[in-house]
């Protein structure tokens, strides 16, 4: 049996060539044999497919053309985030570029515990991570897999600022992986605070902050998953500076409009904050991981310190290998930092802010369209790119089962929202390359959808 090529090496992009052609053409048959933004048939269906096109998973021989034959499945029964009807979550289309850049980082494997493992990724993760957290108004920032990490985070280094003592006090519309941070760390039960209008309450937040004792850490959402709102930033950050609270903002959704001049102002206030979540795997058009949080204070990331004497020994630091075990919580952790800089090189500020630019252009365009059809409800007027509505007149089993027959029939990807005691139909709009007539071809989908169910 002849040696399986690697990756790297003087072989490796000889190996990967004819096998990148194959990828990609499987790619290409995959997606036209789902032909739409979703698989059909639902979660039976679809991996029922998958089981014949694998057959035996650990075979006693190889099957040379296992790559072509899972690729076609994989595709075949993906959903599809670059499809204009695949607007659920805030899952976007990544950039051609950065899934290049991705591929880089895949062959060469470089490890971002130990210098001896990643040179290059590491320096290039401190010039990176440094330019982001300036975006913020911060001096670092860590690389995370995403929102969830890059808040417990946060959570963790306000823990350890404050010697283990921590009470999280957020708003109703808080992300659930911030009272699931405070639950795995130990903290006490998290003081929710009202969020009437889907934004947290600056006046009741100053009594909740007046009437606790220390010490407190505060979670503000510069975009929320549900509708996409900011919470009022310069007035949480005056109600936290006067009763010396901490103050960390998750804007995993909205971070990225600090790329955009028009839409920048919206993020006001966000410097202000100790602690502030990115995640550019939203509105950021990177292949998923791609979070940060960022600090004010690098003094707060030596709680992260660690030693491990194979990585980073007392004499190799003297020495001057830089020390890496200190910048995340993982030991082996893959240079998520290439496509970072590949995309943040390639399209600057004004690429960047551009696409941000058209997305929420998007989300204005897709709104108007539902409040102008007398047949449709609309929530409110979109802040970034998420949009909800409904069908007038439908009720919560209607709208629920709705969304799951497009799913199921793989017409289009819809979220689901509960706002003002209601359950709405979400879409959140990420794809740059949408036009005006696949805003409307979507609601046709939900049209027909709608009139398909019971009444």
């Amino acid at each position: 049996m002849s040696t399986p090529h690697l990756a790297s090496g003087p072989q490796g992009p000889t190996a990967l060539r004819p096998l990148l052609d194959t990828v990609l053409d499987a790619l290409h048959t995959g997606g036209r044999t789902r032909g739409a933004p979703l698989p059909h048939g639902g979660p039976g269906a679809v991996a029922a497919r998958i089981r014949d096109a694998v057959g035996d998973v650990l075979p006693d021989r190889g099957d040379p053309d296992a790559l072509r034959i899972l690729v076609h499945a994989f595709a075949a029964g993906a959903a599809d985030p670059a499809h204009p009807h695949c607007a659920a979550h805030l899952h976007c289309p990544p950039l051609a570029v950065a899934a290049a850049a991705d591929l880089a980082a895949t062959a060469l494997n470089p490890s971002l515990d130990s210098w001896d493992q990643a040179p290059a990724a590491s320096a290039l993760e401190d010039l990176v991570t440094r330019a982001l957290a300036r975006e913020t108004g911060h001096a670092d920032a860590l690389v995370t897999t995403g929102g969830t990490e890059s808040n417990q985070l946060a959570l963790l280094l306000a823990r350890e600022a404050h010697g283990g003592a921590l009470r999280l006090v957020h708003g109703a519309n808080a992300h659930h992986s911030l009272p699931r941070a405070a639950w795995l760390l130990g903290l006490p039960e998290p003081v929710v605070v009202p969020a009437p209008a889907g934004t947290l309450d600056p006046g009741a937040l100053g009594d909740v902050l007046a009437r606790l004792p220390g010490p407190l850490l505060v979670a503000a959402t510069a975009g929320t998953t549900d509708t996409g709102r900011i919470d009022p930033l310069p007035e949480i950050a005056a109600r936290c500076a006067v009763h010396g609270a901490r103050l960390h903002v998750d804007a995993a959704y909205g971070g990225p409009l600090l790329f955009s001049d028009r839409h920048r102002p919206l993020l006001t206030g966000l410097d202000a904050a100790h602690t502030v979540t990115l995640d550019l795997h939203k509105l950021g058009w990177q292949p998923v991981p791609a979070g940060l949080l960022t600090v004010r204070d690098p003094g707060d990331l030596t709680a992260l310190r660690h030693r491990a004497d194979y990585l980073n020994a007392d004499d190799d630091t003297a020495a001057g290998l830089p020390d890496l075990l200190g910048r995340s919580l993982r030991t082996t952790r893959r240079a998520d930092v290439l496509k970072l800089a590949v995309t943040l090189k390639s399209l600057g500020r004004a690429g960047l802010g551009g696409l941000v630019d058209r997305v929420c252009d998007l989300a204005q365009e897709f709104a108007g369209l539902v409040h102008d059809d007398p047949r449709l409800d609309l929530h409110a007027r979109p802040v970034i790119s998420t949009v909800l509505f409904r069908p007038a007149g439908a009720g919560e089993a209607a709208v629920a089962a709705l969304r799951r027959r497009l799913l199921t029939t793989g017409r289009a990807v819809l979220g689901r929202a509960r706002a003002d005691g209601r359950l709405w139909l979400k879409v959140t709009l990420l794809n740059p390359a949408t036009r005006r007539e696949d805003l409307a071809g979507l609601l046709t989908l939900v049209h027909q959808a709608h009139a398909e169910g019971p009444r």
